[in-house]
């Protein structure tokens, strides 16, 4: 599953450190070049709960292992388009296909990994994710710097396709997976249930909020780096990805410190250390920029770790509709917010962009303290 969430991200992400060079190379705005990430991003977003749907009837295993091998293909083909528009068809339908891995993930490892490390199972999934996202985007940014962004993408491609060898050969069976019947009232039914529930609901905006301004900030992250007062090289900006490391632990250790206190007494914490973290890179100060990314790197993935494992454990039998509802409203931030973004950076540049995402958080916090309210979760 670490592999796996590794190859998703990148895929998925690999597109971002590149921006300004898009942008460049076809002629477009940086909003416009952000689409590169937000087309695949509202691709997954659209097909998380048919995928979901789909897995509760199939087997999460048949899902996930199709999902990687076809969407390692489609990465493959993005490294000879002609044109912007065919890169952002391309795009989308890798979005498309990569839906079918974090659709059934989370309810996989809901299913086979007892209660009590469930908490630590899911952080070393989203531990892959950030491991994946600053592998893919670093690949990418050093490999146009040696190379061209087409031996970049080409490389991604190849990375995906070992993955899903790996994925396929070393996966282990489900052991507690009953099908579900995929009948719409069947679906509408566990949908009702679902938004009912008091807790659910405000964790899918924790996931669209928290994640729309996690990759607002790293959309334009490129950008600002590449202007003065820091003029960096499109190598050194892929550099500043490794802070993903800083989300690769995070989510491990956030994991581990909720199975430990509970979910509702961490989650505001780590909401806290996110905005914490977007205050500190309005500096000027390279050095200091670079703290206020990792840390606010590390309370995004400590947030997503914890709110993810909570819908797992909240739903219970529905986990694989919930997860993919989840999901949905996670991708939706990044397509939806990450791409907004790019108005308050024409406005404002980094200043008008940290205010946007400061409100994001804000709302954030609010509905965290609101979670720390809740009653105790079913058993």
């Amino acid at each position: 599953m670490f592999v796996g969430g590794f190859a998703t991200f990148a895929m998925l992400y690999g597109t971002q450190p590149l921006l300004p060079l898009l942008s460049t190379e076809f002629g477009v705005s940086p909003a416009s070049a952000s689409l590169s990430v937000s087309a695949g991003t509202a691709a997954l977003a659209l097909m998380l709960i048919p995928a979901s749907v789909l897995s509760d009837r199939v087997g999460r295993e048949k899902v996930m292992k199709a999902s990687l091998a076809v969407s390692a293909i489609i990465a493959l083909a993005c490294a000879v388009i002609s044109d912007f528009g065919q890169l952002l068809v391309l795009r989308a339908m890798l979005g498309a296909a990569l839906a079918g891995l974090p659709a059934a993930a989370m309810a996989y490892l809901g299913e086979e990994v007892g209660t009590r490390s469930q908490g630590k199972a899911m952080g070393l999934y989203i531990a892959g994710n950030a491991l994946g996202g600053m592998s893919g985007r670093f690949i990418a940014a050093l490999l146009t710097d040696w190379g061209s962004w087409r031996i970049a993408l080409l490389a991604l491609g190849v990375l995906g396709l070992i993955a899903a060898v790996i994925f396929w050969r070393s996966l282990p069976r489900s052991s507690h997976f009953y099908p579900r019947a995929a009948s719409l009232p069947r679906i509408i039914d566990d949908a009702k249930l679902i938004w009912a529930d008091p807790g659910l609901p405000w964790l899918f905006v924790t996931a669209l909020l928290g994640m729309g301004a996690f990759v607002g900030a790293y959309n334009y992250l490129g950008f600002r780096l590449l202007d003065a007062p820091f003029g960096l090289g499109q190598s050194a900006i892929g550099a500043v990805f490794l802070l993903y490391l800083v989300g690769s632990w995070a989510s491990a250790f956030a994991g581990q410190l909720s199975d430990r206190h509970g979910r509702r007494k961490v989650q505001w914490i780590m909401v806290l250390i996110m905005s914490a973290g977007l205050a500190i890179t309005l500096s000027n100060s390279l050095p200091i920029l670079i703290v206020g990314v990792g840390v606010f790197t590390f309370g995004f993935f400590a947030t997503h770790s914890i709110a993810s494992g909570w819908v797992a454990h909240r739903a219970q039998e529905r986990r694989g509709l919930a997860t993919a509802i989840y999901l949905t409203a996670y991708y939706l931030g990044a397509s939806l917010i990450g791409s907004l973004s790019g108005i308050a950076w024409a406005l404002g540049g980094w200043n008008g962009l940290a205010a946007g995402l400061g409100l994001c958080l804000l709302l954030l916090m609010v509905v965290a303290l609101h979670l720390r309210r809740l009653a105790a979760d079913p058993a």
